[in-house]
């Protein structure tokens, strides 16, 4: 490690098709890889070289000013000709590890991901709340992105992004896209997009809904006929409806539900999960395009299991499928092996096991 620049390790990995790199005092260079995290170095990185690592990563003089007293650390870096990265800076052992997330310089398109071609329908809808949910490292970043890089390519619209931090660039092609990033060009989520409202915007994209006011503000942004698309690490559908529900404040959930079931537009839930011939992962989608009876039922809390039924009822109709029926698919199409389809299908098979993110 020492004798070789940590830029040629970290293109190594890229080139590898790495999705995250590991940098750790005590440990050896890590990437993963087809999602399984594997070393990449034969020697172990000191705590010295680890925190040099870090102060080449960290994006100001300042922050690398005050080093020594961070305990969590969030920034955007590029490396010319390779990739940019996300990058999150901790203490552990009262030593710095650093994880990257690798983000390319070219935009995905929705065929080039395998998106269903009503992911591709949502993104060309004028208005309403789109929701692309999946647990970390499912791939939601590059769907969003592939989403807004359709727009861009067949739309004239001003996209607006509030993201933490900025991963995909975006240059101005059919549309304007605007993008802010939080902690340097707006103080938080809630305030960029409550920002975009008074901005002229046809569409705002937020990177994570994980509190009250982002979600209110992203429900009230759609409700004035924006198109709104918003991260959440949530597993499935119904389990994110249940935390859209629990962000709500007690007194105004009766409400919300009604405000809710009338703003969304779609949820897309998924993950990646191993191909049958070993080459790479494949998308598995769960998607949710609301009827009137999916939209009477979200309104309901007595009703809400209803919405899970009216999907596997409805699957192909508006591009509604459930994990189950994307799962036989793939499956019947060659693509995964049934072994594969089985373990995510006991993990789906109720409730209680699809309200765990592990197993995502």
């Amino acid at each position: 490690m020492s004798s070789v620049p940590i830029e040629r390790i970290i293109k190594a990995a890229v080139d590898r098709g790495a999705s995250d790199l590991h940098i750790k005092a005590g440990d050896l260079f890590r990437a993963r890889i087809d999602g399984k995290l594997v070393p990449l170095t034969k020697q172990r990185l000191t705590p010295e070289q680890t925190r040099a690592v870090a102060l080449k990563l960290m994006a100001s003089d300042s922050d690398r000013n005050r080093i020594d007293e961070l305990l969590d650390y969030d920034c955007s870096w590029g490396l010319p000709g390779v990739g940019r990265f996300r990058v999150n800076l901790l203490r552990q052992r009262s030593s710095f590890m650093i994880v990257m997330r690798v983000i390319p310089f070219g935009i995905p398109t929705p065929e080039q991901l395998g998106l269903p071609d009503a992911i591709r329908n949502l993104a060309e809808a004028r208005s309403g709340l789109v929701l692309v949910t999946g647990v970390s490292g499912s791939g939601k970043s590059s769907t969003v992105a592939a989403m807004l890089h359709h727009m861009n390519q067949h739309f004239q619209r001003h996209i607006v992004t509030i993201e933490d931090p900025i991963e995909f660039l975006h240059r101005d092609i059919k549309c304007s896209v605007t993008q802010r990033e939080v902690g340097i060009d707006t103080p938080s989520l809630g305030v960029g997009v409550r920002a975009a409202l008074r901005q002229d915007p046809d569409v705002i994209m937020v990177g994570d809904v994980h509190d009250p006011e982002t979600l209110d503000t992203a429900i009230k942004a759609a409700e004035t006929g924006r198109l709104v698309i918003a991260a959440m690490p949530t597993p499935d559908v119904m389990t994110t409806i249940a935390q859209v529900h629990a962000l709500m404040p007690r007194e105004e959930r009766d409400i919300g539900r009604i405000r809710f079931s009338e703003a969304v537009a779609g949820i897309v839930s998924q993950q990646l999960l191993p191909r049958k011939d070993g080459e790479g992962r494949v998308l598995v989608a769960e998607i949710l395009i609301p009827s009137a009876p999916i939209r009477d039922a979200l309104k309901d809390p007595a009703r809400v299991l209803e919405v899970k039924l009216q999907m596997a009822k409805h699957y192909g109709k508006s591009g509604m499928q459930t994990y189950e029926q994307h799962l036989a698919e793939l499956v019947k199409a060659g693509t995964i092996a049934a072994q594969t389809a089985r373990a995510l299908g006991s993990a789906d098979a109720d409730g209680s096991a699809t309200s765990k993110g592990g197993r995502r």
